[in-house]
């Protein structure tokens, strides 16, 4: 069965650091697209930062990022693993969300930041920062 599971959610303080991971199962992320989504208490569902693994064949990777997290997260991926991470750093209340992760096939029919653009979707972690 193709999943994907997401772990490494909690609470902590505001300034506080989590590290987000994202196992695929019976799928492989080489030349491929992984995101990071979240959705908030009464928002909507908004991409966080993408990773192009090997983009086009040309041995390097691409990463975005919202505006709102740059600086703070860091996605990386270790195909070894077939694992991607969000690195999370200094965060803050407003980050409190639901996290999920989502893996997409090229060619790439929609902007990195649209979820529904995604083929794979995991089920999500919760993260909760207070203040």
């Amino acid at each position: 069965q193709v999943q994907l599971m997401e772990s490494g959610g909690g609470s902590v303080q505001a300034g506080g650091s989590l590290r987000l991971s994202c196992v695929a199962v019976g799928y492989h992320f080489r030349r491929k697209r992984m995101g990071w989504f979240r959705q908030g208490p009464g928002k909507e569902r908004e991409g966080v930062a993408v990773i192009y693994n090997d983009y086009n064949s040309s041995g390097k990777d691409f990463t975005y990022y919202a505006d709102s997290v740059k600086g703070r997260f860091t996605i990386s991926q270790d195909n070894t693993k077939n694992t991607v991470y969000l690195e999370m750093n200094n965060l803050k209340p407003e980050d409190t969300a639901t996290y999920f992760c989502a893996a997409d096939d090229p060619p790439y029919r929609s902007n990195w930041d649209q979820y529904y653009g995604y083929v794979l979707k995991g089920q999500g972690t919760q993260v909760t920062v207070s203040s």
